[in-house]
């Protein structure tokens, strides 16, 4: 899968601190060695001095004056002052070079840390996060391997709040995003949003770009394409829909509270499978309502388990409105079963006990019939004809 820039970036500017730290170490490593050039045996028995006396010693041979022995010269370039070389009260030519080599290997590696700080700054400044690598910036005099800077970094607080929902993605089993994957994703939720027209409460940023309201989409490893799912539910299938989807939603299920119907579909703690059922369910009954019938949860969910859809509820609904309370009189007339609404919706939705169903229907209307020399007051809706399959 192809990355951001943002995120390509990002991995660069690590990688290049992976690099330098094997230069930094080398450097400091040459430092702390004995020098490899053997002594003559004219000179006399060496003594063990620190880097600084040995630096001290040097840069004053540069300007033509003499350091007694002993003597102590500033800090080495690294900050070490505890390191030690052996060599006597004057540098030969070889401890001479390998000491200058050392400085020249430590002053550079200090400032390809400087460089890698600094790219790292500029990346994360583009992200409006330079605060965030501040915080480490004293790390770059500290000796610290440029490795230990992404480290370090992501354990300071500033770096935990901002990126907050990777700690919940790890306690849910799921891996941690990179800076670049996760701002990636805030930028794809609010578009998101954005397109649907959602007021922007829904995704002001806060201090350091912060999102709070997407922390819980990065958590739950909802993707974008589910989001919009989830919003498109919300408002084209309930808050757009007939009033009585919405009145039939807040009757099956009371825990979805009037005026929260977008926030509920957002909570990724609701699976999207579960809120798919329940607003289908509501559309059955809100179908049901509409045509002056009667409508519960649990026949709306049984009849979208016999794939029962909007558009089949309203147009059953629609014929079974128009003949059922004629076929309830006429059961009562002739003494036969009643044909009630649950006996039409097997007629009319091919569920189990079809068959039984029109035939009550075809018996009714047939006794209506020969009562009334082959007229019937029965001639639409539900009684009319077996609208089986029809949808």
């Amino acid at each position: 899968m192809a990355i951001s820039k943002e995120e390509k970036a990002v991995r660069v500017a690590l990688a290049q601190l992976e690099k330098d730290a094997a230069i930094s170490d080398a450097a400091v490593a040459r430092m702390n060695q004995p020098a490899v050039t053997p002594i003559p045996k004219s000179e006399p028995v060496a003594t063990p001095k620190t880097v600084a006396q040995a630096m001290a010693e040097y840069r004053a041979g540069e300007r033509g004056q003499t350091v007694p022995t002993g003597a102590t010269g500033p800090t080495g370039p690294t900050g070490s002052t505890g390191s030690t070389i052996t060599t006597g009260s004057t540098l030969t030519t070889e401890q001479y070079l390998a000491q200058r080599e050392a400085r020249l290997e430590a002053e550079a590696a200090l400032q390809k840390r400087r460089s890698a700080y600094d790219l790292l700054l500029e990346q994360f400044n583009s992200y409006g996060l330079g605060s965030l690598v501040e915080g480490i910036k004293g790390l770059v005099q500290e000796n610290v391997s440029p490795s230990e800077f992404a480290i370090r970094l992501r354990q300071t607080d500033a770096y935990q709040k901002r990126f907050g929902a990777n700690k919940a993605r790890i306690a849910n089993g799921l891996r941690a995003l990179s800076e670049g994957e996760y701002i990636a994703l805030e930028d794809q939720y609010q578009n998101v949003m954005r397109n649907y027209g959602l007021p922007a409460t829904y995704y002001t940023k806060g201090d350091m770009g912060r999102q709070e309201g997407f922390e819980k989409f990065i958590a739950g490893d909802v993707s974008p394409a589910e989001l919009e799912d989830r919003i498109s539910i919300a408002q084209k299938r309930v808050i757009d829909a007939a009033p009585q989807v919405k009145e039939a939603l807040k009757q099956f299920y009371p825990d979805i509270k009037d005026g929260d119907i977008l926030a509920y579909t957002l909570d990724p703690t609701q699976g999207l499978a579960n809120i798919q059922k329940k607003v289908l369910a509501a559309e059955i009954g809100g179908a049901a309502i509409g045509a002056g019938l009667g409508a519960s949860a649990a026949r709306a969910e049984e009849l979208a388990r016999y794939g029962v859809t909007a558009e089949s509820a309203r147009t059953g609904y629609g014929a079974i409105g128009g003949g059922l309370e004629r076929g309830r009189q006429l059961s009562s007339i002739y003494q036969e079963p009643d044909y009630n609404q649950a006996v039409a919706e097997e007629e009319v939705f091919n569920l189990p006990g079809q068959t039984k169903a029109g035939e009550k229907r075809k018996k009714i209307i047939g006794l209506e019939k020969a009562t009334f020399g082959g007229q019937t007051g029965v001639s639409s809706g539900a009684l009319s004809q077996n609208r089986a399959g029809s949808y």
